[in-house]
């Protein structure tokens, strides 16, 4: 454990967005796909500078990330049904990508930690990019990642984030895979979840 202080990620607002998807052109879904994420916007207490030891960052956006998670979850209407999961960040021009990266392993965490058992890797995308700048958060199986009707994507944007000194951190789940998929792979009811994989 580090003997640093843990930076502080000051919240300015968050925002939830969700998403039920009917049909794409083809047959209506008998039960519509749902796909949901959340964001918070954060001040980036590493903006302007280099900072060797990013460590206690992660520690310092656990809580985040399991609030972001609650929200999401209570938005979705629960968790039963949720199959799906992924994360992402958008930092602002005067930080760096891997500003970014920190979110890797709190937000995994929030969401294993709320939702229960998660064998899969939890697909993520972070970048730098400028107010209104546009994130396509990549979405997988919770359990097993070959599962292709769930490989999808949502995409998150903010007209006012992130401003130069800040982050925007991401969660995003769904409840069902692609509305129309139909391009084979391991289907759900062939799942064991024992390795992440199948």
């Amino acid at each position: 454990m580090s003997d640093v202080a843990a930076p502080e990620f000051t919240i300015r607002k968050i925002t939830i967005q969700i998403e039920e998807i009917l049909h794409e052109g083809g047959p209506l879904a008998a039960t519509p796909v749902l796909r949901g994420a959340v964001y918070a916007i954060c001040a980036n207490p590493f903006a302007g500078r280099y900072e060797e030891n990013l460590g206690p960052a992660t520690d310092a956006l656990k809580p985040l990330a399991l609030l972001l998670t609650d929200r999401l979850v209570t938005a979705m209407g629960g968790r039963d049904g949720i199959d799906a999961y992924g994360k992402g960040a958008i930092v602002g021009e005067a930080g760096e990508s891997e500003h970014g990266a920190i979110w890797h392993v709190a937000g995994g965490y929030g969401m294993r930690e709320r939702l229960g058992e998660c064998r899969a890797i939890v697909p993520s995308a972070m970048k730098v990019g400028g107010m209104g700048s546009t994130l396509d958060i990549p979405l997988g199986h919770l359990n097993a990642a070959y599962v292709r009707s769930r490989f999808d994507v949502i995409t998150v944007a903010c007209e006012d984030a992130p401003r130069s000194g800040e982050v925007l951190f991401a969660l995003a789940m769904a409840r069902g895979g692609r509305v129309h998929s139909r391009s084979g792979g391991l289907e759900m009811d062939q799942v064991k979840g024992e390795d992440g994989l199948r």
